[in-house]
């Protein structure tokens, strides 16, 4: 690792803001009181929180709307209707 060049771009080198990372972005939401989860689902939750926590949710949301759509409604033929005047 070239460590003089990381620090000058500003990344961060030590373990220490890994650990806060993950503490931030999976124990506080996985590790609640009683839930239980499985590898998809868990997947699933902090796909979500990390791009809420990285403040895109607004730019992804649409997409994910669109992509669940095709996935559930891809032999669906739809037809746009249009109001008579």
């Amino acid at each position: 690792m070239r460590y003089d060049s990381y620090l000058r771009e500003g990344y961060p080198i030590a373990s220490g803001s890994v650990e806060g990372a993950c503490k931030n972005l999976v124990k506080d939401r996985m590790e609640r009181s009683g839930m239980r989860w499985t590898l998809p689902m868990a997947e699933a939750v902090l796909r979500l929180r990390a791009v809420y926590l990285s403040e895109h949710f607004e730019q992804y949301w649409p997409f994910h709307v669109d992509q669940d759509q095709k996935r559930l409604f891809q032999s669906v033929k739809w037809r746009k209707l249009v109001a008579k005047k």
